[in-house]
């Protein structure tokens, strides 16, 4: 397995044998507005992507989305991608990527294959009280297949009951972790903390943790700096990666 960070939550892997695209945010920087009722209003993305995006779904076999927020699919997404490409999806989902003219949707409900990878849905809490419940739904994903670690993509969450449970059940050997500390001016955040980072580590400490979600969308607080700093501090950051771009 390989696992490339592209910008943000994009994510390429390398899969037994196969490209998967995750979460393609492809627009260029500055091209949307900041988040609403959120903090350091910057145009978003803030930063670019390390190479065309033509060039990012060149070798691309599969997508793979957790959610339809804009930071994980945007419209250079919908206007590069192939629309025969098979792509997989939260059931809630299908109907808006039917509309956009793709045509093999793999839906996952529970569990779904491709290419002799089983790929399960995990539930998320994507914020705490009526921001979660507003900004649901959110799925993470668990990819396993013979002769690959089990990888699990948590996708927009906090620390939360979901996650221990897939943590439980399929014993992921790497994790990927949506942080950043995304939040609004009002309310906890909605992404993971630091101490949600910590929390996972400690809940799975045999496993590589994958830190994601960083420094390109406005409302997203936590650094790559700040986390290291804290991850130290708790004495889990041998257990983490924190990836920059491939141009970092």
């Amino acid at each position: 397995m390989r696992l490339r960070l592209i910008r943000h939550a994009t994510l390429v892997v390398e899969y037994k044998g196969h490209v998967i695209l995750v979460d393609p945010m492809l627009d260029d920087p500055g091209a949307r507005p900041p988040i609403q009722n959120s903090p350091n209003p910057r145009n978003n993305p803030l930063v670019p992507l390390p190479f065309p995006p033509e060039q990012v779904v060149m070798d691309v076999e599969a997508v793979l989305v957790t959610h339809t927020h804009s930071d994980h699919w945007d419209a250079n997404a919908s206007l590069l991608l192939k629309k025969h490409l098979p792509l997989m999806c939260q059931p809630e989902d299908e109907g808006m990527f039917r509309s956009l003219g793709f045509i093999d949707l793999r839906p996952v409900a529970e569990e779904a294959r491709i290419y002799d990878v089983r790929i399960n849905r995990s539930g998320c809490q994507h914020g705490k009280g009526e921001i979660g419940k507003m900004m649901a739904p959110v799925s993470g994903y668990v990819l396993r297949t013979g002769g690959e670690p089990t990888l699990y993509i948590a996708g927009d969450t906090i620390w939360c009951p979901e996650v221990r449970d897939a943590l439980s059940r399929y014993e992921p050997a790497i994790i990927v972790v949506n942080t950043g500390s995304a939040q609004f001016l009002e309310g906890a955040p909605i992404t993971m903390t630091a101490d949600d980072v910590i929390a996972t580590c400690q809940a799975a400490p045999g496993a590589q943790v994958v830190a994601v979600h960083m420094e390109a969308i406005n409302h997203c607080l936590l650094t790559r700096a700040d986390l290291a700093f804290q991850l130290e501090a708790a004495r889990v950051i041998e257990q983490v990666a924190i990836p920059m771009t491939e141009s970092g």
